[in-house]
């Protein structure tokens, strides 16, 4: 009988130890890999003096990145460079950039797939009257370049405003695929304070860029295609400068132009309307560039203006200007400007022109070696 209980005792001693385990617990370093990717897909929001030094250090673990009305230290760059894909920023407030002469730029953004956005209501402001001396970047005091946008890939920065601009505003240099949309640059405080060179859009060696519903008050070009290709403009307000522009060409690492776009813009106000601009003795070439329904009025100097001698020389044959097509371009120059329509192209530089609907009135026109499709009244 003792035999038969031990026997009992001992099965049901094995069924106890046969029942499941727990589940086990996960290893830490399992757990330490899952919060490292929750905290890569996080929103972080920067403010105050100090927020732009958190924010450029802290840029490679957040998805999302909020500048709320940061102010930045004089002779610092705001830097977002070098962002994770997808990357979103967003402007909040006010962000002030303080005085300090230095070339700057200011901000810097690259990456691919990134947004940069200006949420309702925000501004980025350059303290550009604390700069201004008339002199631009040709002297005076150092005034550092504002928005640096290179090295970008399928990319959009929207709804960006930005006030007072110490001299240039955005450099667009070395991207694939960028739209720029709802953009707006307000230096029309400069135009009595001394502003200068205050260039809007600045493009050099991209391909895709497209900026649509911008409004540029400035001193300098509303747009500077210096070289790259299948740019757009379209839906644009440009007032106080000079005018939606190709050049200068020549002289530069890389000096061609093809693909451009000029549409459904206003240019008022302004030095000149439309113009391309090269350099004496250089090579290059500006090809399939189109302006079509531009609307020009209070232009000072030149509504239309093709010059390969921007430097000043005689103009050469080195740099060619082909399939050059305006299309419905209407308005007027001042009765004090130089010309309505100035053309200045080397000897057989400029071919394959088509200019259809032009009127530009209010002054006499000046052409020489243009095609024979072009004429000059």
């Amino acid at each position: 009988m003792q035999y038969r209980l031990l026997t009992a005792l001992l099965a049901g001693a094995t069924t106890v130890l046969a029942e499941p385990a727990p589940e086990p617990t996960a290893a830490p370093s399992i757990e330490r890999a899952v919060a490292k990717r929750a905290s890569n897909g996080s929103s972080c929001t920067f403010s105050g003096s100090d927020g732009y030094s958190e924010a450029s250090a802290s840029k490679s673990s957040c998805a999302t990145i909020v500048l709320s009305a940061l102010t930045v230290p004089s002779g610092t760059t705001l830097d977002l460079t070098d962002l994770p894909d997808d990357t979103e920023v967003i402007f909040e407030g006010e962000t002030v950039w303080e005085y300090g002469e230095w070339e700057g730029p200011l901000f810097a953004v690259s990456g691919t797939s990134i947004t940069v956005t200006g949420a309702d209501g925000s501004s980025l402001n350059g303290n550009g009257a604390s700069y201004w001396d008339g002199e631009g970047s040709n002297g005076g005091k150092t005034k550092p370049k504002f928005f640096q946008a290179h090295d970008l890939t399928t990319s959009t920065i929207q709804n960006i405003n930005i006030v007072n601009p110490p001299v240039q505003v955005f450099s667009i240099n070395g991207v694939q695929t960028l739209s720029l949309t709802g953009i707006t640059i307000d230096a029309k405080d400069g135009d009595d304070n001394g502003g200068h060179n205050t260039d809007g859009f600045d493009i050099g060696s991209s391909d895709g860029v497209t900026i649509s519903g911008a409004t540029v008050y400035n001193q300098d070009d509303c747009v500077a295609i210096n070289s790259g290709t299948n740019i757009v403009f379209t839906g644009g307000y440009c007032s106080g400068g000079h005018g939606l522009s190709i050049g200068s060409i020549g002289g530069r690492d890389d000096n061609t132009v093809s693909g451009v776009t000029f549409e459904s813009s206003t240019v008022t106000n302004s030095d000149n309307g439309i113009r391309i601009k090269t350099k004496s003795g250089e090579t290059g070439s500006v090809s399939d560039v189109t302006y079509k329904d531009i609307e020009l009025s209070s232009i000072a100097d030149y509504g239309i203006i093709v010059d390969q001698a921007y430097d000043g020389d005689e103009a050469t044959n080195g740099i060619t200007i082909s399939g050059f097509t305006l299309d419905g371009i209407a308005g007027t120059v001042d009765s004090d400007a130089d010309y309505a329509i100035y053309i200045n192209c080397g000897s057989d530089s400029c071919t394959d022109w088509t200019w259809t609907d032009v009127s530009v009135t209010g002054a006499d026109d000046s052409c020489s070696n243009q095609p024979s499709s072009i004429t000059c009244s």
